[in-house]
C-alpha cells in the first residue's frame, strides 16, 4: 500500500480489502466499456462489530469507485479526494444523529440515485446505519435495489445480517462484506504511524479499546476521555450496597447525559442560528415579525431533531462505558480460568486479579451477562437509569 492508498484506512481488514480491490478495479474497467469481471454488483452490505469501521470501509469503496487511476483508490486523485471529503457530486450518504432514518429522506436519495452520474463513473449511494432504517425507508430502499440504475451502486452499513438489523429480501440482493475486529496490534502501528502516537501509549489504546480504531484514537489523545474511561472501570469496586447500586447508576447516566450534551452543544447553536437568520430573525418591520411567528414550526421541529441526536448521543456514551466494563468483567475470567491470551485493561490487572479471586467463574459470567443484557435493553427504548439500576444490583451480588 501507498501512503495515500483510501484502503490503508481500514485496519487488520486484508480479505474484505482484497474483495474491495477486484471489484473496483473491475468497476473501472466496465467504466471504460471493458468486460467487468472481479465480482463488482450494484448492492453491498458492510457488517462487523463495534470498531470495525463499517462506515469507513464503505466510504473508501466508494472513493475507490469514484478513483480516476483505474479504480486503484490512490486517494491522492479529484475522485477520491472529494468522495472521502463529502462533497463528490455523485456520492450521497444517508446518516441520522437520531434513533431511526426517515422515509423521507431515503425516498429522496433513492429518487436521485435513478440519474446518470455527473462525472461519467458511479452514482453511490452510503448508508451509514441501514439498521435505523423505518420499515416503510427500508421498503423504499430495496424497490431501488431490485431494480437499479445501470451505473448506480448501494453501499449499507449495519452490525449484522440479522432480520432485526435488515430485511432479509434486502440482505438476499446484496454482496457481505463481513469485517472484524481488528487484532491490537495492528490498532497500535495505526495509531503509531497515522497519528505519531507514541508506541506503548498506542499500545495501551488498542488494548483498552479492544480493537476499536476510533475509540484507541480516542483514549490515546485526550484525557477527558481517559478520565471517564477511569471512572467507569470504578464501578465494580464502588458497588458496596444496594444503596451504592442505585448511586452508582445515577452518577454514570448523568455523565453520559452531560458528555452527549457536551458533544452536541455547539452543533445545536450553530443549526438554530442558521435558521433563524434563514427565517428573517433580526429582521425589522411588520413582515419579518410575521416571518418569525410562522417560523415557529420549523423551529420545533429542529428542536425535536436535536432532542433525538442528543439522546443518540447519550446511547453511543452508554455502549462505551458498558464496552469497557465488559472487557474488565472479562480480564476477571481470564485470570480465573488461567486462559493465555492478555487482559483488556492491564493497568487494571492487579484489580481483576483480586476480583478472580474472591468471585466464581459462574459469578463473572452472570456479572457479564448483566451488562448484555442492560445494553439490550436500552437498545429496546427502556429508560437508561432503570436498565443501569437493574444491572448494577446484579454486579453487586454477583
Amino acid at each position: 500500500m501507498t501512503p495515500h492508498d483510501v484502503f490503508s484506512e481500514l485496519v487488520g481488514q486484508d480479505e474484505p480489502v482484497e474483495v474491495l480491490r477486484r471489484a473496483a478495479a473491475a468497476a473501472a474497467r466496465v467504466v471504460a466499456g471493458e468486460p467487468g469481471g472481479g465480482g463488482m454488483t450494484h448492492a453491498w452490505i458492510f457488517t462487523g462489530p463495534p470498531g470495525s469501521r463499517r462506515t469507513v470501509a464503505a466510504r473508501v469503496f466508494a472513493a475507490a469507485l469514484q478513483c480516476q487511476r483505474d479504480g486503484a483508490g490512490c486517494g491522492e486523485c479529484h475522485g477520491c479526494h472529494t468522495t472521502l471529503a463529502g462533497t463528490h457530486a455523485d456520492v450521497r450518504v444517508v446518516t441520522t444523529e437520531g434513533l431511526t432514518i426517515k422515509t423521507e429522506e431515503t425516498r429522496s436519495v433513492v429518487l436521485r440515485s435513478a440519474s446518470a452520474p455527473t462525472g461519467g463513473r458511479w452514482q453511490v449511494v452510503i448508508i451509514e446505519a441501514a439498521d435505523r432504517l423505518h420499515e416503510r425507508a427500508s421498503n423504499a430502499l430495496l424497490k431501488a435495489i431490485e431494480e437499479p440504475a445501470p451505473r448506480t451502486v448501494f453501499l449499507l452499513c449495519t452490525p449484522s445480517v440479522h432480520p432485526d438489523d435488515i430485511l432479509v429480501t434486502i440482505r438476499s440482493r446484496c454482496r457481505l462484506v463481513s469485517l472484524r475486529q481488528p487484532p491490537s496490534a495492528a490498532v497500535a502501528d495505526f495509531l503509531v504511524q497515522r497519528f505519531d502516537v507514541a508506541p506503548e501509549q498506542a499500545g495501551w489504546a488498542a488494548a483498552a479499546s479492544q480493537g476499536d480504531v476510533e475509540r484507541a484514537r480516542q483514549l490515546a489523545g485526550d484525557p477527558e476521555a481517559r478520565d471517564r474511561r477511569a471512572e467507569v472501570l470504578s464501578v465494580p469496586r464502588r458497588l458496596t450496597s444496594i444503596g451504592a447500586c442505585f448511586d452508582v447508576a445515577a452518577k454514570l447516566e448523568a455523565a453520559t447525559k452531560l458528555e452527549a450534551a457536551s458533544a452536541v452543544a455547539e452543533l445545536d447553536v450553530a443549526e438554530r442560528t442558521a435558521l433563524e437568520r434563514a427565517l428573517g430573525a433580526g429582521g425589522t418591520g411588520r413582515g419579518a415579525t410575521g416571518a418569525m411567528r410562522g417560523a415557529a414550526g420549523q423551529l420545533k421541529e429542529l428542536e425535536r431533531n436535536q432532542k433525538l441526536r442528543a439522546t443518540r448521543a447519550q446511547r453511543d456514551a452508554l455502549d462505551r462505558a458498558l464496552q469497557d466494563l465488559i472487557g474488565f468483567y472479562r480480564d476477571v475470567l481470564v485470570t480465573s480460568m488461567r486462559a493465555p491470551v492478555p487482559v483488556v485493561h492491564g493497568d487494571l490487572q492487579a484489580v481483576s486479579s483480586a476480583a478472580a479471586e474472591k468471585w466464581s467463574p459462574e459469578s463473572t459470567l452472570r456479572r457479564m451477562e448483566a451488562v448484555l443484557a442492560c445494553r439490550d435493553a436500552i437498545d429496546k427504548n427502556v429508560k437508561p437509569q432503570v436498565a443501569l439500576e437493574a444491572m448494577m444490583v446484579t454486579l453487586w451480588k454477583g
